[in-house]
């Protein structure tokens, strides 16, 4: 891959090391100009810290040049096309929305979007400039307020890239580097997490992890407002969600389930691929000897199985209002595993093609009014003209 860019990384004690604390850590991050690949709905934090696949990528763009012309096709049929030179009938697959976005992963936020509004997270990626200004406003505020959460425990180290690897090279030193602080009971913030569900490869960053005083490890979300009281059921739904999939993804990842071939199959990155002199630079001051994405790789897998890290315990989300910085409170997640994967497998079929896009049912219809995509919502004409216009799965509550 061409292009190179700049990137912010932080510096992570050797395996064995001595244990800092969180203070004094730093972070690292690709910021880097072109079109990206990355998925498009964010969370506050998956805003701040939104590390790129591709040299050459802008950290806010939403993919590689989309298609605006139409939404995903269905994929349970066929096309015909004329094979001009041979006088043949050929079959040709309809493309997967994973396909059509040029996705290779998803953000966990594009899952947990979906299940406040699918096609309102369709629309938000075919037309993102139709997105109401003051939504803007809120992520930008919210972006701001997760940085500064951010600086609270560490600095920032930029880093120059030069290839798809050393992008996420950056993501792994970051996940290196929380791993000393949580073994010393710590805390930490914007911790990245990856992992595999249903064959499709995600990706997030925790806001918050830290220990209880009873000993208990929790993730803590924090979401900013941008009204003065907590958020609707739906809302929450939406949220709980979101921390329920950063529980089983990071869960999975300190039982070992992550393993380097995974990544490199499902992102298609090169082991082998040299990493850039600043990323050996950075990595080397921080205790780690390594060539390769393939070092690195092997050195994300000992860590974190051999850590004793414990899987996450509880998980809270923090309200807060963004003009006057109040909390507004508190929710605690019941995790029930079943329910999360079910709904994972849900909202991942339309990803894979298995199902056509859903728009909100009858008893939500509520949601459109505050919709930037109202006018235009096809979903939202069918279900005006009645209900013998529904088709597909309700979607799991």
């Amino acid at each position: 891959m061409g292009g190179d860019g700049d990137g912010d990384l932080p510096p992570s004690p050797p395996p064995g090391g001595a244990c800092p604390s969180a203070q004094g850590e730093a972070a690292i991050q690709a910021s880097m100009a072109g079109p990206g690949s990355e998925p498009g709905e964010l969370s506050d934090s998956e805003l701040l810290l939104l590390l790129l696949e591709e040299p050459g990528d802008h950290a806010l763009d939403s993919g590689k040049p989309n298609s605006s012309s139409d939404l995903p096709l269905e994929s349970l049929k066929t096309v015909l096309t004329e094979d001009s030179a041979a006088g043949k009938v050929k079959r040709k697959r309809a493309q997967t929305p994973l396909e059509k976005y040029y996705l290779k992963y998803l953000c966990v936020t594009d899952l947990s979007t979906q299940s406040w509004c699918e096609q309102q997270m369709v629309y938000g990626r075919e037309l993102p400039q139709l997105q109401a200004p003051e939504t803007v406003v809120l992520l930008n505020t919210g972006k701001s307020i997760h940085l500064a959460r951010e600086l609270e425990v560490h600095d920032v180290v930029r880093v120059h890239t030069t290839s798809r690897e050393d992008s996420w090279a950056i993501k792994i030193l970051n996940l290196l580097s929380v791993i000393p602080v949580l073994q010393a009971g710590g805390c930490v913030r914007e911790l990245p997490v990856f992992g595999v569900i249903e064959d499709v490869f995600l990706t997030g960053i925790i806001d918050e992890l830290c220990y209880s005083a009873t000993g208990e490890l929790e993730l803590r979300e924090l979401k900013t407002r941008g009204q003065p009281f907590m958020p609707s059921g739906a809302q929450k739904k939406r949220d709980y969600f979101q921390v329920c999939l950063y529980k089983y993804i990071f869960d999975a990842m300190v039982q070992g389930k992550l393993k380097p071939d995974v990544i490199t199959s499902h992102i298609q990155l090169r082991p082998e691929q040299p990493l850039g002199s600043q990323i050996r630079e950075h990595a080397q001051k921080v205790g780690f000897m390594v060539t390769c994405f393939a070092d690195l790789l092997e050195l994300m897998y000992l860590n974190l199985t051999l850590s004793d890290i414990p899987g996450i315990d509880c998980l809270k989300i923090e309200y807060s209002h963004q003009e006057s910085n109040t909390l507004l409170g508190t929710e605690v997640v019941r995790f029930e595993e079943e329910t999360v994967l079910e709904k994972a497998q849900y909202y991942l079929a339309y990803w894979k093609g298995q199902r056509e896009v859903q728009g909100v049912e009858i008893e939500e219809a509520w949601k459109c009014q505050s919709c930037s995509y109202s006018e235009i919502c096809d979903w939202r004409k069918k279900r005006a003209e009645g209900p013998e216009q529904r088709s597909g799965p309700k979607k799991s509550k």
